[in-house]
């Protein structure tokens, strides 16, 4: 995200984050908060962006990070005290043994001292279940996910599908969903998207602009520019068939897509009403629709 489109956010949403930020510290749920991708490949960007934030009075921001740069301890003291001395109020370290297979558990419990030592409260990590399995398994360094799964005893295994825990929507049930039960499409013909459609509470902006309520990779309520639109006058659903079809049930849009693009069903099944969805949305920018509301399109580029 350039800083320029980062300052364009925070004057059409800084009130509202204001609003809901915490009086001193941080929360996963408050303020404002950095992520990616990974947000540590450009930490002069980074720098900037946390900059501004302070210049704007949100002193509630943190950033999330998977610890992929921390390999000694003064890389990491030096670039958390940059970023606190520039305003940053914590950080929250990602702890899943996806990420294992790419990052070693030593550099990950490296952020997470030398951060608890800097940001004190501030110093988060998600999610402290995983955390307390790797130690338990006696995880070293890195571990394939398949081993994982081999050393993983019950409890491990029960928070790798508890919905709580993990979401389960995204890229995780797009490529890992052997470990979840899986459901024909009509299980979640009843269910629907308005509540996560319309939160007002922990939405995301991407770096191309994009509004997205929730955690809905890929569907976009809105673009730069369009933001002041959505919360004053809301969406027109005949223009974005797929929120409104969204909004209505998910057997709509299995009826829209299969009717108008052909759309079938996954024989293996989905884990949640997010894995039909996406699998959905999918088909349709396959397809070559031009839906508004189908974007960042790199996003299913890269699924």
């Amino acid at each position: 995200m350039s800083l320029e489109l980062f300052k364009e956010v925070l004057y059409s949403f800084g009130q509202k984050i204001k609003a809901n930020s915490k009086r001193e510290g941080v929360g996963m749920n408050h303020g404002l908060h950095f992520t990616g991708g990974e947000p540590f490949l450009n930490q002069e960007l980074l720098l900037n962006l946390v900059r501004a934030t302070k210049d704007y009075g949100i002193s509630s921001n943190f950033v999330e990070t998977n610890c992929y740069w921390c390999a000694d301890d003064d890389i990491v003291e030096k670039k958390f005290m940059q970023l606190k001395d520039a305003g940053l109020g914590g950080g929250l370290v990602s702890v899943n043994p996806f990420l294992l297979e790419f990052v070693s558990l030593e550099r990950i419990e490296r952020a997470m001292r030398i951060g608890h030592r800097i940001f004190g409260e501030g110093l988060m990590i998600y999610h402290p279940y995983f955390y307390t399995d790797l130690r338990r398994l006696g995880v070293v360094g890195r571990i394939k996910w398949e081993d994982y799964l081999r050393r993983s005893d019950d409890e491990a295994l029960s928070h790798l599908t508890d919905f709580n825990v993990l979401l389960p929507m995204g890229r995780l049930v797009w490529r890992m969903n052997s470990v979840f039960k899986r459901f024909p499409p009509e299980h979640f013909f009843r269910e629907d998207c308005l509540e996560e459609l319309t939160r007002p509470w922990h939405v995301h902006v991407d770096n191309y602009g994009n509004y997205i309520s929730g955690y809905c990779a890929g569907l976009s309520l809105g673009g730069r520019g369009k933001w002041d639109t959505i919360f004053q006058g809301g969406i027109d659903l005949e223009d974005h068939p797929v929120i409104g079809a969204l909004a209505s049930s998910l057997g709509d849009l299995y009826k829209y897509a299969s009717e108008n693009y052909t759309y079938r069903a996954n024989d293996n099944g989905y884990a949640s009403k997010c894995h039909l969805c996406l699998d959905i949305r999918k088909c349709l920018v396959d397809a070559g629709c031009d839906f508004k509301e189908l974007n960042p399109l790199q996003f299913y580029d890269h699924l």
